[in-house]
């Protein structure tokens, strides 16, 4: 699949262990006043989702855990279960005190709204 790749990822108390990496699919419209994100992640909630901000970086992270068959051993599945990982490039334009998230139904939506220098506005006219 060309949107994964193994990798050592999740960081457990017993040391490092191999993890599926998904790239999840993004959709991103603007809106009048910013742009939002809209992130596939299926199997992720609220509390295993990470959003991280470092300098122009928005780093999206996601964790699942792999459902357990109690009394049953997989023996075929269609359905791979990995993390999530996705980072994006945002320019000084995005207030970054008013980046918002919110999780529902497996679909991470970010708000990125504009700092107000980046905002449209309008110059009067004078006469004179």
């Amino acid at each position: 699949m060309d949107k994964e790749r193994l990798a050592t990822a999740a960081q457990t108390g017993e040391g490092k262990v191999n993890r599926k990496i998904y790239v999840p699919s993004v959709d991103i419209y603007e809106t009048g006043d910013g742009m939002v994100l809209l992130i596939d992640m299926p199997g992720v909630d609220e509390k295993s989702v990470d959003v991280t901000l470092d300098r122009n970086v928005l780093t999206i992270q996601g964790r699942v855990e792999p459902e357990k068959f109690e009394g049953y051993t997989l023996a075929y599945t269609e359905y791979g279960v990995g993390d999530y990982q996705r980072a994006f490039t945002i320019s000084d334009e995005v207030d970054r005190d008013k980046i918002e998230a919110i999780m529902k139904n497996g679909v991470l939506k970010i708000k990125l709204h504009k700092a107000e220098q980046a905002k449209a506005r309008k110059i009067a006219i004078t006469t004179g």
